[in-house]
């Protein structure tokens, strides 16, 4: 009886291990950073897909990002972080899950670029003894690009003196018009006064004249 049990746990083990051998629980087709650029301290997140391509059901138990970077002084650090969605998490056969991962960067992070890897690590359902077994772990490689604060001072120096100018432009412009309606109307107001003094020289002179004729 023992030997048929062992005979029996040798062949479900063989079994096993041919499953796992032949499998690919799972593929993450598009992994994608919210932005282009980034800010030390600035915060965002990668939107990861994960495809299920076997015969069975999957669950996702864990999804991560990790990457190396440099702080200002020189210093390697390396982050790893986790998505915020509840795992574990099913996806049926022939079905794609997206999930989100959020990342925050340290204030003191050094610009450039950064290499990130996205991690799932996947589980694939065993009909045989009706339990979940450990699958792979595809990855999916970003690179992460941080730009220098001072690049974004000066951007932001040249957009604030650009401004300026303009509103500079506009208000020699406007006094400007300005002055040219205070000029024009100078020159209509003389021009009127000195028509009515002409025409009210005018009327004077003629009615002298009347008068004086016998």
């Amino acid at each position: 009886m023992n030997k048929k049990l062992a005979f029996v746990s040798l062949l479900s083990f063989l079994a096993l291990v041919g499953f796992l051998q032949s499998v690919k629980a799972a593929t993450i087709p598009s992994a994608t950073l919210d932005s282009d650029v980034y800010l030390a301290g600035q915060t965002g997140y990668i939107s990861v897909s994960v495809y299920n391509d076997e015969s069975d059901k999957i669950r996702v138990t864990e999804l991560s990002a990790s990457v190396n970077y440099y702080y200002t002084d020189g210093t390697v650090y390396v982050q790893k972080f986790f998505s915020n969605a509840v795992l574990p998490d099913e996806i049926l056969v022939g079905q794609t899950t997206s999930y989100n991962i959020p990342i925050s960067l340290p204030t003191n992070i050094a610009n450039g670029y950064m290499n990130l890897a996205v991690e799932a690590r996947t589980e694939i359902w065993f009909a045989p003894s009706e339990h979940w077994v450990s699958s792979d772990r595809p990855t999916y490689p970003l690179k992460l690009y941080v730009e220098s604060s001072y690049k974004q001072l000066y951007e932001t120096s040249q957009e604030e003196l650009g401004n300026t100018e303009n509103q500079l432009q506009e208000q020699q412009l406007l006094s400007g018009n300005l002055n040219s309606m205070v000029i024009m109307f100078a020159a209509t107001t003389l021009v009127f006064a000195t028509a009515a003094a002409f025409l009210g020289f005018y009327m004077f002179s003629r009615r002298a004249r009347t008068v004086q004729q016998p």
